[in-house]
């Protein structure tokens, strides 16, 4: 027989229970409105989001010139150009001339500035990485080294020196000679030496099909290494656009002699290059133009020959340093490889361990580098390429 104080208990526990499944209810109602709340914002982003993917296309254009306020003059993808009316809302101090825009398609009035962004050919060109080229990998070039660190690399970490002494820094170095000499390699000793972006083109990739469109590489290519600098622009194959100007009745040639005048001009116009320097390579220096190759412009050429007897020990010295050797006279092979340059060396220590390879032994002996010398010199007289390809 339950007691009153028995009955007092049990609805007290009722009670408890029905206040934590109370408690359960409107924890529960506000997660269900929070997540009501966020499903609501989601339709909204993708409704918003519907509707822009509806909009009709803009056109891009570049301001030409600014007429006043909100009047500016564009040309316009197609062609022509325009005197439109530009949004209230873009800032005044973002219309000038040069500046990409989106247009709305009935009216051309500006909607937007367009971010600048450069052709993927430039944004390729920019090395990230340091090439793990130095100095001391170069054989037989000690004179050629000295001068252009006294060129490029003397501007950019010495700068007051040339202050001092009251003369402007050097803008440009032209390494002429021929193929498998060094030059690219050189150039990727002055990337590794120094803290500068360094940016390398072959001058090929600036020639394009239409009108106007290696020009503006060239304009691309200056203005990337202004906002990188201190900056070394590499330009590798320079006679591909450097070569002189004659007349010429077809469109192609023109196009390339335009290309040609940009790149005089970004190197030796109005606007100074500051601490930008140009190295550019070539090995056709007989076919330049005398503009791009006058004081100036590129203020030194350096000439990097072929190497001479004790250039060629020396090259194979570095490239044969980490080789297993047994009774090698490189002297020996230096002077039967008249002639070679320093990718026909570095071919010949290739293929003399190739030999030994092939021989099933861990060493390399001089019969094998006669041998290779041999086989280089064969493929050398006959124009056919090496088995392995590039050597530089």
């Amino acid at each position: 027989m339950s007691t009153k104080a028995d009955d007092d208990v049990d609805q007290i526990n009722e009670l408890d229970e029905l206040l934590r499944q109370l408690r359960e209810l409107e924890e529960e109602k506000r997660y269900v409105q929070m997540e009501n709340k966020r499903l609501q914002e989601e339709i909204e982003r993708l409704k918003k989001e519907l509707n822009r993917m509806k909009l009709p296309p803009l056109l891009i254009g570049t301001i030409e010139d600014i007429v006043d306020e909100r009047r500016v003059v564009i040309r316009s993808s197609t062609g022509p150009s325009f005197l439109v009316y530009a949004s209230e809302h873009i800032p005044r101090e973002k219309l000038t001339p040069g500046t990409r825009v989106a247009l709305n398609k009935a009216t051309l009035s500006v909607i937007s500035v367009i971010p600048e962004a450069y052709d993927p050919t430039i944004i390729a060109s920019e090395i990230s990485t340091k090439p793990n080229v130095t100095y001391e990998e170069i054989g037989g070039l000690s004179e050629q080294i000295r001068e252009i660190r006294e060129m490029i690399e003397l501007p950019l970490l010495n700068p007051d020196i040339f202050r001092k002494v009251g003369v402007d820094p050097p803008t440009g170095v032209l390494l002429v000679g021929p193929p498998g000499t060094g030059k690219t390699l050189l150039a990727k000793a002055v990337a590794n030496s120094t803290n500068a972006t360094f940016i390398r083109i072959v001058a090929s990739e600036l020639v394009r099909k239409y009108i106007g469109e290696g020009a503006r590489l060239v304009r691309e290519l200056f203005d990337l290494a202004r906002k990188r600098a201190p900056s070394i622009i590499f330009i590798d194959e320079l006679d591909a656009i450097g070569a002189r100007r004659v007349d010429s009745s077809t469109s192609g040639d023109r196009e390339v002699q335009r290309t040609l005048m940009q790149l005089l001009a970004e190197i030796d116009g109005f606007e100074p290059l500051g601490n930008i320097k140009i190295i550019a390579a070539t090995n056709r220096p007989d076919t330049l133009d005398e503009a791009l190759i006058r004081p100036g412009r590129f203020d030194r050429i350096i000439e990097i020959p072929l190497p001479d007897s004790s250039g060629r020990e020396e090259i194979l010295k570095i490239h044969t340093k980490k080789m297993n050797l047994k009774n090698v006279n490189l002297k020996e092979i230096a002077s039967i490889t008249e002639g070679f340059a320093g990718a026909d060396l570095k071919a010949v220590t290739v293929e003399a361990g190739m030999f030994a390879v092939r021989e099933l032994r861990d060493f390399i002996t001089q019969t094998d580098f006669i041998k290779a010398v041999e086989k280089i010199r064969a493929q050398r007289e006959s124009g056919k390429p090496a088995d392995l390809g590039m050597y530089v």
